[in-house]
């Protein structure tokens, strides 16, 4: 597990590489794809953190969350101030706070 520091950029040079990787889908409690991040420019950021999440935690619970929230650093003070900039830090708030743990599925491409 990595000890973020406050600048994403470097946290996410800290991560495990997302080569491959088609998407991720969060997942609910009764198994149902609730979002999905596309490995797509503008995105790859988050699936970087929502694939290390889940190869560290295995789930998206709170403790997960948290830490989630401190590797994306200064993303995370500004989805704060403005809540729908940053959804996939909005979902990381909301589970925090005390929403529904997520499963995260790894989604490979051919």
């Amino acid at each position: 597990m990595i000890q973020p520091g406050n600048v994403f950029k470097d946290n996410l040079a800290r991560l495990p590489g997302i080569e491959g990787i088609t998407r991720i889908d969060l997942i609910d409690g009764k198994g149902a794809v609730v979002a999905s991040i596309d490995n797509v420019p503008g995105k790859q950021g988050s699936v970087a953190v929502y694939h290390y999440l889940q190869t560290v935690f295995g789930t998206l619970d709170a403790r997960a969350a948290e830490h989630g929230l401190a590797v994306f650093a200064e993303h995370t003070e500004d989805a704060r101030k403005r809540p729908g900039a940053h959804p996939n830090v909005d979902r990381l708030l909301a589970i925090v706070a005390g929403a529904e743990p997520l499963s995260i599925g790894v989604v490979r491409g051919a």
